[in-house]
């Protein structure tokens, strides 16, 4: 399946409360959010027939839809049915998971006050979004894009409009044969990966950049805990792209990329070390023991 084109397999996507062939889950050309970029959505991933921290994905989904000015349709409760409906029916037991929601076609232009919203919920296999990265270190371009002001965009929201960007960079690192970028935001300081939340280590202290201009992700958050707990110092601050030289270990956070080591950003490089390593093992021994916690 992993060769196979997503728009061309087997298996069955939810929308709007019904199971739909998965090649018969379509909109129509005049979707507002295609034209516009009126659609949020969240990605998940499942261990062993379980959604780590689906619920909060559920929310989170829910309050970026609030940002765009529209409310879902379903319930929290439902959505979270759903999700695992999708996973039973595609007999999916590891997968990752997208649920998407979106105005419809009724109205064309900038204005879509009486537009259908619209969900929808797919699931696939994926593996490792970086490939090898977690033995040898994913190798990051610094991006020519910055994450914008917050007054110019819902930037708590996890908004499709919003990853515009982020393609445009990530397909210039890929151009270059790196695996993604680093995008510093409107004021010149480090801000994250295309699709990740990035960590700095130095002297045995964790460095993060402040969310205050993109999204405080779940598996940031969780990794911020994990630290914690192991009576590590996390400092969440603004970080100047020049403090990249002085830092000894570098990781990346995100549903798809789980906790990714770092080589190289740029013309830093970064070595794959005991904190870094150790923390992937916790990461991943805690949302297989979140699988069987219940």
């Amino acid at each position: 399946m992993a060769d196979m084109s997503y728009s061309d397999r087997d298996g069955w996507i939810w929308i709007d409360g019904e199971m739909v062939p998965w090649r018969d889950a379509k909109v129509h050309l005049l979707t507002h959010a295609l034209h516009y970029a009126s659609c949020v959505f969240e990605g998940e991933r499942a261990y062993e027939g379980k959604i780590f921290e689906s619920r909060k994905h559920s929310e989170r989904l829910a309050a970026s839809a609030n940002h765009l000015g529209f409310e879902l349709p379903i319930s929290i409760d439902a959505l979270e049915e759903a999700k695992l409906a999708v996973m039973r029916k595609n007999e999916l037991h590891n997968a990752y998971v997208r649920a998407v929601a979106w105005r419809g076609s009724e109205m064309m232009g900038v204005s879509a006050q009486n537009n259908t919203i619209h969900v929808g919920i797919a699931a696939w296999e994926w593996a490792s979004y970086y490939g090898d990265a977690k033995l040898k270190g994913a190798q990051l371009d610094i991006a020519e894009w910055r994450r914008p002001d917050p007054l110019t965009i819902p930037c708590k929201a996890k908004a499709a409009g919003l990853y515009m960007i982020c393609t445009l960079s990530k397909h210039a690192a890929e151009r270059k044969g790196l695996s993604d970028a680093m995008m510093l935001d409107y004021r010149g300081y480090v801000a994250e990966a295309t699709s990740a939340n990035i960590f700095f280590v130095k002297d045995g202290v964790v460095h993060t950049p402040l969310p205050d201009c993109f999204l405080n992700g779940i598996t940031r958050q969780t990794a911020i805990r994990l630290l914690k707990e192991r009576g590590i110092e996390v400092q969440e601050r603004h970080i100047m792209p020049d403090e990249l030289e002085g830092f000894e270990q570098c990781f990346l956070t995100g549903t798809a990329a789980e906790v990714t080591p770092v080589a190289k950003i740029g013309e830093y490089s970064f070595e794959v070390g005991a904190l870094v390593r150790d923390l992937v093992q916790a990461y991943d021994e805690l949302v297989r023991s979140h699988v069987t916690a219940d």
